[in-house]
């Protein structure tokens, strides 16, 4: 496994990060344990989940499983960098309730104390925001974290879904109170969906955050969705994002397209999405979400490929990216 820095932070991350969210919804939880067991095993040290997960009268779920994977003991806690999320609404879905969502500064102190509860752990270490709160000023929110940091509960702080003018005011207001403001930044972003490269990433590298791609196949998208279709094999291609590109005559032609390349480099298409978001700048490593060991093994394998220049080029042909902001849309 490959390491590098989290953003400006001395914390090293593996190049790929495990994402959980299928832990509970559609993973049992002695699977779930299984597949954490094999990512530490093959080097894998940073794990991403939310309190969310779990979804509907299950939210939490997900964090509950990490925590009994953490009560296992054998180091498996300490070997592992935490990252989970604040903002979801956490209120029974039969008990509505203020205050038990977005980023105020009472929200933040529960859920934070509520998802150490869960997960079984006295730290979180990376803290993110699961979404921007237009609602919540940042000195609020700014001043909830840093007690939290002073308490120990939480090491650093990161976004998820941000557009590049929220990071800069993020940053911006954790300088002048002297924080060290957010870290990193997790964002959809693959070789279907590119539009993060106008000013989500430039801003996150121009304030030293790393970039932590969620969905990096696209829903399935990437992972060979037509080769399993023509096979008659179980596909994604009937639902989510998968069903609505290749619903579009123009759009199915660029994953066939895609997928005719990776025959013809004998890449497997999934292993070269990722491997391609390896090679992109300010990027710290995707999220890959395994429902099963299998998923997990192959997205190993794209930490070792290495994509020729003449591959490189072939994909850019096939998904050109927008363009740097403001270029891209003015003159």
């Amino acid at each position: 496994m490959e390491y590098t820095q989290l953003g400006r932070t001395g914390l090293k991350v593996s190049r790929l990060v495990l994402g959980t969210m299928n832990f509970g919804p559609f993973t049992e939880e002695a699977d779930g344990h299984a597949i954490m067991d094999a990512a530490l095993d093959a080097g894998v040290n940073f794990f991403d989940t939310a309190n969310v997960y779990g979804w509907g009268k299950n939210k939490g779920r997900t964090e509950e499983i990490i925590g009994t994977w953490f009560a296992k003991g054998g180091g498996r806690r300490e070997k592992t960098v935490l990252a989970t999320k604040v903002y979801g609404d956490m209120a029974a879905e039969d008990d509505p309730w203020p205050n038990q969502g977005r980023l105020s500064a009472l929200n933040i102190r529960r859920a934070c104390d509520a998802s150490l509860k869960r997960l079984g752990t006295d730290h979180i270490d990376l803290y993110q925001f699961h979404h921007i709160d237009r609602t919540t000023p940042w000195d609020e929110i700014w001043q909830a974290v840093d007690v939290l940091v002073q308490q120990g509960k939480v090491l650093y702080a990161g976004s998820s879904n941000f557009p590049g003018w929220g990071i800069a005011q993020a940053n911006e207001a954790a300088a002048r109170r002297g924080s060290l403001g957010l870290v990193s930044e997790q964002c959809l972003y693959n070789l279907v969906e590119r539009r993060a490269e106008m000013e989500v990433i430039p801003a996150a590298e121009a304030y030293g955050l790393g970039v932590i791609p969620w969905s990096p196949l696209h829903g399935g998208v990437l992972g060979g969705v037509l080769r399993k279709e023509s096979e008659g094999g179980t596909s994604r291609s009937r639902s989510g994002r998968a069903a609505e590109m290749l619903s579009d005559p123009a759009e199915r032609a660029k994953i066939q397209a895609y997928e005719d390349l990776c025959d013809k480099h004998g890449i497997a298409p999934g292993d070269a999405g990722l491997a391609w978001l390896l090679t992109r700048p300010g990027v710290t490593g995707p999220i890959v979400g395994p429902r099963v060991q299998e998923q997990l093994d192959s997205a190993l394998r794209a930490v070792e490929l290495e994509l020729s220049a003449e591959f490189l080029t072939a994909l850019e042909e096939i998904f050109p990216g927008p363009g740097a902001a403001p270029e891209a849309f003015a003159w």
